[in-house]
């Protein structure tokens, strides 16, 4: 066969049945990436004829003939398509795994798509953007700038490695053959509970180019915990690589390696299994109850109550809440469930594992490759010499990577064969294994004057951790944070974290805070109803003020700064915006109009210990290197460090390297998440680029005699007094006496400050059909002193289109024997770009931040006021209370026939 791909021809043969997307990329085109292999999500877009397709569901034959056209071959970095510079200068691109599919869209559009986005774009989902970036992309709206030296913080300079993103050059975890590379594959639990009774493996081992059938008996036989932190002992270390007992649906049973991914795929259909199969246990209520099924049983030393089921449990008070109620004109009560969400970044899980000179490297998709290198060393007995874990950039994470769950697999077979290995993940496995948001249950009770002051707060919160008790713990106690933000002398809080047989959850944007703070939110709006006033009057009097301690479960001292009176100022921008936005025609006759609000309080670092370690280092090539550990997967963290250096070094991004995420090359990092990879590491960086600035203004001062106070950093040189030496020449100099310009700094995430958010909408309800269409979105932040504004922007529309997706759109269906029965998403439905309104972003000056700069991580709280916002908008419009998620079009539907007094459903 005959094929063109990029104006170069060539003869080829595709495997039987072979899909244009694998075989492109076997060719090396990995610009050509897999999201779905559904045809759903576009990330793997290229041209036939110049006409976009999805190849995932393009067979390679039908290429035959024809031009083929990739992101490789639209431009390059020194010549880019105008489409690439667009996504680039907008900038239209965050984690940019998606980047490659919308730009091959994109580039084809007529002035007549532009006009009709909705459509144009209903091929290509983003997980990241919220997809204004996008829409400024398309239709040539710069967002970038150009930093002078010395000045990088606060402008919005472009991404260090936008050129390659927008080319389809930058690497992302599977961008990379190596010679002899074996794949893996995993069989999984039809069952919800069983214990294995025999494996039989010869039908697979007989299958050609199988190698290796793994099974519990095979692998180290040591309990840890998948979820990453730097202290391990806040997880439980309930988990082994492969377990005789499953206990979810999904859950690892046989890992079979062979030369290809069809091989091995087979070979997982030949192995036969013989279960036992156990009683199971879906609702943490009846886990929790007499006589349920016992999950991890009394031989596991981490569970809290192995007959109850609980990982953990909270009872924790502040005051007397019942003389609180006692003393309450109005008490209002309620109980609100929020579902399990999927991350659904676009790049899923996977690691390639090889040997080199004797050690492991493991190149992996991961939040935080220090500590899976630390897991892994403890795993198979190695010395931390003996292994090296880095990232190439990340396609997305959202606390769905801060977990250790593809690296174990793929190092065991590497160590076992010598053989390189690959594991990837598949759409559907990212749905059915990978660990979702936490469901919980929460009830909520809050008494009050008839003036609005609080008497009385209590929380239940029932959590829903699922097999594995990753997260579980930290999650629950995070979940106090939702009534964190209000005054209140009597405060209750009592939490469980319960197992079932359901797949474990994890970590997600919001980090245990977005299903409390749905509940105390709408709870909160519900009490302003029952007293005749307005929720952002009551929500006013109740804030949390400076000067007022922090307190959810305890009154004892902490490590929070809190000095700035960020909430209040939230909530009167958002009250102002909906009022100049009122008189916004609704959509027509038909439609029920409302508006809601929420607000929270989001720490800028996780209570448990936070360390980051940078080095910064100028080289003979008089550009600065800067080494950090922290991961980026569109969290804008490499831009904003970049920033940090340059601005201290008095010099721009242009002459800062980066080096980042190995373990090899860089410091101690505890991972990019909790706003951590800004607050914490930010720091380091900061601390890191300051002595190095010191040591070259003190050499500086000492060779030309000008006092150390009239000397300063230009981009190139030093100027000290009215003389300029250039970095060359001090270079030259300090190498000559054995000096480097270099130094390393560490970060602790301690102490922390506060950021607040107020989320605004305005909603339009059919009658008939239950549709809910936003028709204004609105969220102040606190956003202390922006590095780069256009970046801080983009998270807020990010995490308010995920949150949507989160209220609307995402179900995760499970079945009656817990599998879920919608692994895709096409059935799953995040949010595409007609389903995401364009929010608007106000930010409030603030200053309590001990943040590098007095800056605040932003790419984590955002979420959290969102669903709450729309559920308090839809009672607006309807009457009616929703306390259970997603508000879908059939059960808003199925109350709308109701009267129009204050429902509950």
């Amino acid at each position: 066969m005959s094929y063109s791909v990029n104006g170069k021809r060539f003869d080829g043969e595709p495997a039987p049945g072979q899909c244009l997307r694998t075989f492109l990329r076997s060719l090396g085109h990995y610009g050509v990436k897999k999201g779905c292999d559904a045809g759903d999500c576009g990330a793997c877009t290229v041209w036939l004829d110049g006409s976009p397709v999805h190849s995932c569901i393009t067979p390679a034959f039908r290429a035959e003939g024809h031009e083929v056209t990739t992101i490789e071959g639209l431009g390059s970095p020194g010549r880019l398509h105008p489409m690439q510079r667009q996504f680039r200068d907008a900038p239209g691109f965050q984690c940019g795994f998606c980047t490659a599919g919308m730009i091959m869209t994109a580039a084809t559009f007529t002035e007549a798509q532009k006009a009709d986005l909705p459509r144009a774009l209903k091929g290509n989902l983003c997980r990241c953007t919220g997809y204004r970036g996008i829409e400024d992309a398309v239709k040539g709206v710069v967002g970038v700038e150009t930093a002078a030296p010395g000045k990088a913080v606060g402008a919005s300079v472009g991404a260090p490695a936008a050129n390659e993103v927008v080319t389809g050059r930058t690497e992302f975890t599977m961008d990379t053959h190596i010679e002899g590379m074996l794949h893996l594959k995993v069989l999984h639990s039809p069952h919800a509970h069983a214990r294995i009774v025999s494996i039989d493996k010869s039908a697979a081992l007989a299958v050609p180019g199988v190698h290796r059938v793994y099974t519990w008996e095979d692998v180290p036989h040591r309990r840890f915990t998948t979820a990453i932190h730097t202290d391990h002992l806040v997880d439980p270390d309930d988990t082994l690589i492969l377990d005789r007992t499953v206990r979810f649906v999904g859950q690892r049973v046989v890992a079979v390696l062979a030369d290809t991914p069809g091989a091995a795929e087979e070979g997982c259909r030949k192995v036969a299994v013989e279960y036992e199969v156990l009683p199971a246990v879906f609702d943490p209520e009846e886990a929790m109850a007499d006589g349920a099924p016992q999950i991890h049983g009394a031989e596991d030393p981490f569970v809290r109550d192995p007959v109850r089921n609980i990982l953990l449990e909270i009872h924790s008070h502040i005051g007397d809440v019942e003389a609180g109620f006692a003393g309450a004109d109005v008490i209002h009560e309620g109980t609100y469930s929020s579902p399990r969400v999927q991350h659904a970044h676009l790049e899923t899980h996977g690691s390639i594992a090889w040997m080199e000179d004797g050690r492991l490297n493991v190149r992996t998709s991961s939040q935080s490759p220090s500590i899976a290198k630390v897991k892994l060393t403890y795993l198979f007995a190695l010395r931390p010499d003996q292994v090296r874990v880095f990232c190439k950039r990340v396609g997305g994470g959202f606390g769905g990577k801060q977990e250790v769950i593809s690296e174990d697999l793929a190092a065991l077979a590497t160590l076992d064969t010598g053989r390189p290995v690959c594991f990837e993940y598949t759409r559907e496995e990212e749905f059915t294994t990978a660990s979702p948001r936490h469901p919980m249950t929460l009830t909520v009770r809050l008494g009050a004057k008839a003036d609005g002051t609080l008497t009385a707060v209590q929380v239940r919160n029932v959590s829903n951790t699922g097999a594995y008790g990753n997260h579980g713990g930290e999650t629950l106690f995070a979940g106090s944070a939702a009534v964190m933000l209000y005054r209140c002398p009597n405060k209750k809080y009592d939490a469980y974290s319960v197992y079932t047989n359901t797949v474990p959850s994890g970590a997600l944007r919001g980090y245990g805070m977005t299903q409390p703070a749905f509940a105390v939110e709408s709870a909160m709006h519900e009490l302003a109803i029952a007293l005749h006033m307005d929720p952002l009057e009551l929500r006013r009097r109740n804030i949390v003020r400076p000067g007022d301690p922090l307190v959810a479960m305890h009154d004892g001292p902490d490590d929070v700064v809190f000095t700035e009176d960020g909430l209040s100022k939230c909530i009167d921008l958002v009250d102002r915006a909906l009022a100049r936005t009122a008189d916004e025609p609704s959509p027509g006759p038909g439609w029920l109009v409302g508006t809601g609000s929420a607000s929270s309080l989001h720490e800028t670092a996780p209570p448990t210990e936070h360390i980051s370690e940078a080095w910064v280092t100028l080289g003979d090539d008089l550009i600065y290197e800067l080494a950090v550990g922290t991961v980026e997967f569109g969290e804008g963290t490499s831009t904003a460090h970049v920033q940090i250096a340059a601005n201290q070094l008095g010099t721009t991004p242009s002459r800062i390297r980066l080096v980042q995420s190995d373990t090899d090359r860089t410091g101690f990092d505890t991972g990019a998440f909790a706003s951590a990879g800004l607050f914490v590491s930010g720091n380091a960086v900061l601390r890191a680029a300051n002595a190095v600035r010191d040591r070259i203004l003190e050499f500086a001062a000492a060779h030309t005699g000008v006092h150390l106070v009239l000397c300063a950093m230009a981009d190139d040189a030093v100027v000290c007094g009215d003389r300029r030496v250039s970095l060359a020449e001090l270079v030259a100099l300090a190498r000559a006496r054995g000096i480097r310009f270099t130094a390393a700094r560490k970060a602790y995430g301690s102490p922390r400050s506060v950021v607040s958010n107020t989320q605004g909408f305005r909603v339009a309800v059919h009658r008939v059909t239950g549709e809910i269409r936003v028709l204004y979105s609105v969220q102040a932040t606190d956003a202390a002193v922006l590095i780069n504004p256009a970046q801080v922007r983009g998270q807020v529309e990010g995490g308010v289109a995920q949150g949507i997706g989160f209220t609307l759109t995402e179900n995760y269906h499970v079945d009656a024997n817990g599998a879920m029965v919608n692994p895709n998403f096409r059935n799953y439905r995040i949010p595409a770009y007609a389903d995401v309104p364009r929010t608007e972003v106000l930010l409030v000056d603030s200053g309590d931040s001990v943040g590098p700069m007095r800056a605040k991580g932003m790419a984590e709280c955002c979420i959290n006021p969102v669903a709450p916002a729309l559920a308090n908008a839809l009672h607006d419009a309807t009457g009616v209370r929703y306390r259970a998620l997603p508000l879908t079009p059939e059960r808003i539907y199925s109350r709308l026939g109701e009267s129009q007094s204050v429902q509950t459903a």
